[in-house]
């Protein structure tokens, strides 16, 4: 007798799965399936979770699956039970975590197959054809003779880099019977040659570290790799990579952001011939479907991805390695507030397989793991080869005089870099030309209409945009308060920092990398290719050349304004700017020549500037570690953090006020404790007003078993309907 009910997680903010009649089908039913559901007024596709016998709701009242979307699961059975676990973890709906871990084509219910890609080759007839016959086309001659040239046929992409305009000469060919396009399977990223260059010699250090790992490939053991910067902790991953591939499993590679991509890959490029995919939000819905195919069926041997890379499916996983690990980048701010290495830890835990944490900075969390045992360090005391750790050095600006956030010993520093041929890198995370526009007549500051934040001024396309919504307007040219036209920028961001450096050193060759520098596709890979090529001098940017870059021929690291987050309410602010500036510090000196790193504050006593010109980063996590413990803050003890949101003010407020009325009946003990319903530090955001509540207790099971009867209680509140609200447990922004 078959089973009469599919259990489906639909992608909806509810907690629950639905029941569904079974659907006439010829073919097994498996968790992991996909199905195309009526749901309300629309047909959605949703997830099959499990079969019953029975279901609550009566069997005439059930609707039907209208159609069962795949002939094997979508989500192997690994995956899916990890992804339940999130979703009982974090508390978020099954439905959007499944989705979530979807690419997009499939989520919208295509066929799996939509990940072949087209290839066009040249048929005999076009290879018996005399080279004269297109003398009248040159066009359709050159794609020919690029068919020509590779037997097995080339994609869309190989095409446009070789014939700039091909695809009208194509047509032609097709029709003419000399060329032809067939479906295939999408071609891994292949290296782009076919020489293999063997590694470096390993230094003890790197050497014991790689032996650790290989021996513990059989069973799962979470490993923090602990270098200084430049201490060749890529290399590391290499050798375990090397050795994961010599027993026909796959390796796992995730990084923090897209702009470490490039690098990475073409390191693994260098040295393994085996199929790479990458996985990451640059890429075309296509491509990313492509990519997920070929981790799935085990022909990509390599998988290389930000955050949600997480979800790839294996098909013989044999490590996982988290690179810069402590990297805040790691947790998902908006829908399924999920922390990409905590999950990769778990799901290599699930897997019984190894995972690699690596960091110069490790996060605090890590070391306490390392220091409660369920972690092992693996320490990488110094730099590879003859490079040594930059000297630091703090300009005190409480009696220097500064312009456009510049030093006349920062500048003098620069000089000499330029005038010994080397690259300087000047570090400000803050994009736009002033973080302020201000009338000095009146004190009046340009404000966000939409937000309880101030314009940032970007004077190259004289516009005012706001960083935190996106709003923009034009330039005023008079105070709107006063009527005066003393206006100001106030403050110094890249833009204006670049301008400043224009006007300094007129025949320097000066790359701002930035947000606002690298938004048209290829950009960020083009100024990282001019850097590593020479063809500039001073680099300026963000925190996206703050980490992971090897820059061999930068010397001098200057720290514009290291003050920013220093007195910051957030109680990670400090962790963050130690680890943002060692980061930024280590792309300094990592060549044979040395490097040196000019901070520039107004409070160089503060500890933490002690800690940075020691290079002590662990002297200064073991008092960061007994801060939190004294203050009873992660990850000493665990957070959830209630938000609500509305667009009229006071009713998210009012909403986590009834919230916490209604955690009365949920809490059995006093090991939960809830804050008072407060405002968010930045109450109104994108025309919405914001409130929040904590939730803290010093054992994750009662904060668990807590949030699971609370949350019921809050999805049946009448004023839950009137905001938009979520939980994030285990929050890293508190904003």
């Amino acid at each position: 007798m078959k089973p009469a009910v599919l259990r489906v997680a639909v992608p909806a903010p509810l907690r629950r799965c639905f029941d569904y009649a079974l659907p006439d089908t010829t073919f097994t039913l498996c968790r992991g399936m996909r199905v195309r559901v009526p749901f309300g007024r629309r047909e959605i596709v949703g997830f099959l979770i499990g079969i019953a016998d029975q279901s609550v709701i009566k069997r005439e009242r059930l609707k039907s699956v209208l159609r069962v979307l795949d002939s094997e699961p979508v989500l192997p059975e690994e995956l899916l039970s990890l992804l339940q676990w999130a979703a009982d973890y974090y508390h978020h709906p099954l439905g959007e975590v499944l989705k979530a871990a979807l690419p997009v084509n499939l989520r919208q219910g295509r066929d799996l197959d939509a990940g072949a890609v087209r290839v066009w080759r040249c048929t005999d007839a076009g290879k018996a054809l005399a080279a004269s016959a297109l003398d009248r086309a040159p066009l359709q001659r050159r794609v020919l003779a690029a068919l020509s040239e590779t037997p097995d046929g080339l994609d869309a992409a190989a095409l446009t880099r070789a014939v700039h305009g091909w695809r009208s000469a194509m047509r032609s060919l097709v029709a003419k019977g000399w060329a032809q396009v067939e479906q295939r399977a999408a071609a891994a990223a292949e290296p782009e040659h076919a020489k293999v260059i063997s590694g470096p010699r390993l230094t003890t250090a790197q050497q014991s570290a790689v032996t650790a790992i290989t021996d513990a490939l059989d069973s799962y053991r979470s490993f923090v790799l602990d270098g200084v910067t430049g201490s060749g902790k890529t290399e590391v991953y290499l050798q375990v990579i090397e050795a994961v591939l010599r027993r026909g499993q796959q390796a796992l590679l995730l990084v923090p952001e897209i702009g470490l991509t490039p690098q990475l890959l073409a390191n693994v490029r260098a040295r393994f011939r085996e199929p790479v995919a990458l996985l990451h939000s640059g890429l075309t819905d296509q491509e990313r479907l492509a990519a997920w195919l070929m981790a799935r069926d085990g022909r990509a041997a390599i998988v290389i991805g930000t955050r949600s890379a997480v979800f790839a499916p294996l098909r013989l996983p044999g490590v996982i390695i988290v690179d810069e690990e402590h990297d805040a980048s790691y947790k998902q701010q908006d829908g399924f507030h999920y922390h990409a290495r905590d999950l990769a830890v778990m799901r290599a835990h699930r897997l019984a397989i190894p995972i690699v944490l690596g960091s110069a900075t490790p996060s605090l969390d890590s070391l306490k793991h390392i220091a409660k045992g369920n972690y092992q360090r693996l320490h990488l005391p110094d730099r590879t080869g003859s490079a040594t750790l930059p000297e630091v050095h703090l300009l005190d600006l409480r009696q220097l005089p500064v312009h456009d956030g510049l030093s006349p010993p920062l500048i003098d520093q620069i000089r000499k870099r330029l005038d010994a041929g080397e690259q300087s890198l000047l570090f400000i995370n803050r994009r736009g030309y002033a973080p302020a526009y201000m009338c000095h007549d009146c004190g009046w500051l340009a404000p966000c209409r939409r937000c309880d934040a101030k314009m940032t001024l970007h004077k190259r396309s004289r516009r005012l945009c706001c960083h935190h919504c996106g709003s923009e307007g034009v330039l005023f040219e008079v105070c709107p308060e006063c009527g005066g036209s003393n206006l100001h920028a106030l403050g110094e961001g890249t833009e204006r920092v670049e301008l400043a450096l224009a006007r300094l050193f007129p025949q320097a060759r000066i790359v701002r990398v930035d947000r606002d520098s690298t938004r048209r596709k290829g950009a960020l890979q083009e100024q990282l290719r001019r850097i590593d090529a020479g063809e500039a001098d001073i680099l300026v940017g963000t925190q996206m050349l703050a980490k992971g870059h090897d820059f061999p021929n930068v010397t001098l690291v200057g720290v514009l304004n290291a003050d920013q987050r220093l007195y910051s309410v957030d109680f990670r602010a400090s962790e963050h700017l130690v680890q943002q500036i060692i980061q930024v510090s280590g792309r300094a000196g990592r060549a044979a020549r040395p490097g040196a790193v000019w901070i520039q504050t107004y409070h160089p006593s503060e500890p933490v500037f002690s800690a940075l010109r020691r290079h002590d980063y662990s002297g200064f996590a073991e008092l960061a570690l007994q801060e939190r413990e004294t203050a009873q803050y992660p990850p000493f003890v665990h957070f959830a953090l209630l938000r609500a949101e509305s667009p009229a003010p006071q009713v998210a407020l009012g909403f986590v006020r009834t919230a916490r009325a209604l955690a009365a009946d949920c809490r059995k003990q006093d090991s939960v404790e809830l804050m008072d319903p407060v405002p968010a530090p930045m109450e109104r955001r994108a025309g919405r007003y914001r409130a929040q509540l904590l939730v803290q207790a010093k054992q994750r099971r009662p904060l668990h078993m807590f949030l699971s009867c609370w949350l019921a209680r809050l999805e049946q509140a009448p004023t839950g309907k009137r905001v938009r609200w979520s939980l994030d447990v285990d929050p890293t922004d508190m904003y």
